[in-house]
């Protein structure tokens, strides 16, 4: 620890004591989607000789947040690791990525035990390495149970989310004998809804987004159409508690109209 941490630590427990103190928990959210940002330029910032050791410092960090959110009981998280886009990246910046990934998907069912939450992965996984996949498996089968569900966006796209929704109602109604006619009739928002990748979840109540990007990228596009964001300036890997609780505080106090 330098002597910036050890001198700033003690006013960072005592500021984050006082935000605690000022949250109204009735009004917390119940789903919270993350997207985060700025690994890359944290690696530059801070003088780091790889990608790897910033994507290293910013899934510890992502361990963190779980524990966070589930000392909260925010009922469900979910998180945007990986976007579709990304992966036309160059090689030698995934493959680094992808091993963290790893890491992280091994690690986390340990990590997570007494979070009673269940784990589901979202997003164009056909499009990634096989040991990923399997990884992701794995953490899928050994965190199956739960009253919380933390989903784990990767290889994601809000707009081929909402393709695959499409697709999927229009080829169930097909099946189901339905004609050109009746498939347009039944084409609606709520059954588009029903088919989306969480469907079985309520719409995100807020979108946090770190870096100080001031953009969704697609992230939720459906869901998110009456959800608030917060884009908050500090790069992933620094997100820190009192920002989280910050990033809460300024939640609970926004008056929602969803579009009234």
């Amino acid at each position: 620890m330098n002597i910036k941490s050890a001198l700033t630590r003690p006013l960072y427990r005592i500021y984050e004591e006082r935000l605690l103190a000022s949250l109204d928990r009735d009004r917390f959210p119940r789903h919270i989607g993350v997207i985060h940002d700025g690994h890359r330029r944290y690696a530059r910032a801070e003088g780091l000789p790889d990608y790897a050791t910033s994507y290293r410092v910013g899934m510890d960090k992502f361990v963190e947040f779980l524990g966070w959110t589930a000392a909260f009981d925010i009922e469900a998280v979910t998180c945007w690791l990986l976007s579709k886009e990304n992966l036309s990246r160059p090689a030698d910046e995934l493959e680094p990525y992808y091993e963290v990934l790893i890491e992280l998907f091994d690690r986390l069912p340990e990590a997570m035990a007494g979070h009673d939450a269940v784990v589901r992965f979202i997003g164009s996984l056909d499009l990634l390495p096989a040991d990923l996949v399997a990884a992701a498996k794995r953490l899928e089968e050994q965190c199956n149970s739960g009253s919380r569900r933390i989903t784990i966006a990767l290889a994601y796209g809000g707009r081929q989310e909402i393709v695959d929704a499409v697709r999927d109602l229009v080829a169930d109604l097909v099946e189901g004998g339905k004609d050109g006619a009746e498939i347009v009739e039944a084409i609606g928002v709520e059954s588009i809804a029903g088919n989306l990748y969480t469907s079985d979840l309520p719409d995100p109540d807020v979108v946090i987004r770190t870096s100080g990007e001031a953009r969704l990228s697609g992230f939720l596009l459906w869901q998110s159409a009456y959800a608030e964001y917060l884009f908050v300036d500090v790069y992933w890997p620094a997100f820190r508690r009192v920002d989280f609780l910050r990033a809460m505080r300024e939640f609970t106090q926004r008056e929602r109209r969803f579009g009234r």
